[in-house]
């Protein structure tokens, strides 16, 4: 993300990989910020050896993502991004900011904002429903900051911390990256008899995907994802996305159907009027195969791609493609009967979808989008079991697609997901497109 001009170039991105000079520069404003008394948990500067044997320590852990603010090439602050481990599914909607910091030689730059704005889009991106941190009262300007870009005081802490012999108290902050988020407080729950029925869970709300399905550039809808059986809603892709937008949704599904078919980017136009004219991130998939049309499309604004037949014909692409966009890679599992099908649903493997889940997981995914193909454009219902039971196989969001034709079949799946905590969404087409399902009644249901 680039910053404000007359300040040089500035600059923050997530740290793939550091140069020594990019070590000694990291270093040096780490130490300037820990003797101006803020960013981090040391109270006394560490030197070099120190902290670049920390840093390097950082880079190497899976669930820290270090992020860097650069002045004309040159880092002047960071932070990290810190994930949930796996064996902690009870707070894996949430994210942490730690360690967030910028040399007092290069403030009143915007520096700040261009760091914390990046390190929100990647947990939004990554799909995380909250992100979380904490910082001593003494760090006023921090603070200022992080409430003028929406994060919530929740709490206080009376003795967070000691500097100079003298005790800090430290505020809790949490601020929510998807709009369906809620923010709830905790109350003790009335006393009431034991009914010998367990107590039932609080409802989730689930994502809504609208589909937009591109044909020679038009915006249609497949039967089984037969090419040959296709009905055109709209010749205006751009209309459509600004549509779906306005009524409320909070993501757009894009499949590049020719290109599934292709092996190849097709519909190129139309994806770039939809990204343009899109209020909302964006997902895309169909004939993405390499990193270059896979880096192409998320520098041309697309949030996350969606790998299908190169999961399983290519896995060390996805892989890759995970570690140098983490958070922005979604695996589409399409199946035939629970077999994975691939080239646009045309060759059908002897690999269960579930299988696959687990590599696609293993390999660094965001999350997955499993579709029965023989429902799918059928208006017919989701397959729910298997939807289900892939859910509660991977520790990945599942994101269910392919038969949506009612109401009904979104309030069943609103009744799985209590028992299938991994279910986060589902994709609708055919049923907004027909007016079987009101925008406004599919959100209601799913909050």
């Amino acid at each position: 993300m680039a910053g404000a001009e007359g300040a040089g170039d500035l600059v923050a991105e997530r740290a793939q990989s550091l140069t020594e000079d990019d070590y000694h520069a990291l270093c040096e404003a780490t130490d300037a910020a820990i003797l101006d008394g803020g960013g981090f948990g040391w109270v006394k500067p560490q030197g070099r050896t120190v902290l670049e044997r920390y840093f390097r320590g950082v880079m190497l852990v899976p669930e820290r993502s270090l992020f860097v603010v650069r002045q004309n090439g040159t880092i002047v602050g960071s932070a990290q991004l810190v994930r949930p481990p796996r064996n902690n599914e009870a707070q894996a909607m949430g994210a942490g900011l730690m360690h967030f910091h910028v040399a007092p030689y290069a403030r009143r730059l915007g520096l700040g904002g261009l760091l914390l704005d990046e390190i929100v889009q990647c947990a939004r991106a990554m799909g995380y429903q909250f992100l979380n941190l904490d910082v001593r009262e003494s760090q006023v300007a921090a603070i200022a900051l992080f409430r003028s870009r929406g994060f919530e005081q929740w709490g206080t802490h009376p003795v967070y911390a000691l500097v100079d012999s003298r005790i800090c108290r430290g505020l809790y902050f949490v601020k929510r990256l998807q709009e369906q988020s809620r923010l709830t407080h905790y109350a003790a729950p009335s006393p009431r008899p034991d009914t010998g029925n367990p107590d039932s869970m609080t409802p989730r709300s689930l994502t809504l995907y609208p589909a937009i399905d591109l044909k020679d550039g038009a915006c249609v809808r497949l039967r089984r994802g037969e090419m040959d059986d296709a009905t055109v809603y709209s010749n205006d892709p751009g209309a459509q996305a600004r549509a779906w937008c306005e009524a409320g949704f909070r993501w757009l599904h894009v499949v590049d159907l020719n290109g599934a078919f292709a092996g190849r980017s097709a519909n190129t136009d139309a994806v770039r009027q939809i990204v343009a004219n899109a209020t909302v991130p964006v997902q895309l998939g169909g004939g993405l195969r390499d990193m270059d049309g896979i880096a192409a499309w998320l520098e041309a604004g697309v949030t996350r791609v969606i790998l299908g037949s190169v999961a399983v014909k290519n896995p060390d692409l996805v892989r890759e493609a995970c570690q140098a966009f983490p958070g922005r890679i979604v695996a589409g599992i399409d199946a035939r009967q629970g077999r994975v099908a691939t080239e646009g649903w045309a060759e059908v493997s002897d690999m269960q979808a579930t299988e696959l889940g687990l590599r696609m997981q293993d390999a660094g995914v965001a999350a997955i989008i499993f579709t029965e193909i023989t429902r799918d454009g059928m208006l017919e219902g989701l397959d729910l079991e298997q939807t289900a039971q892939l859910a509660n196989t991977v520790s990945v969001p599942v994101i269910a697609s392919g038969g949506v034709g009612s109401s009904g079949h979104l309030a069943a799946l609103k009744r799985v997901a209590e028992e299938a905590p991994g279910i986060e969404g589902v994709v609708v087409g055919r049923a907004l497109y027909d007016g079987r399902i009101s925008p406004a009644e599919a959100l209601r249901i799913l909050a």
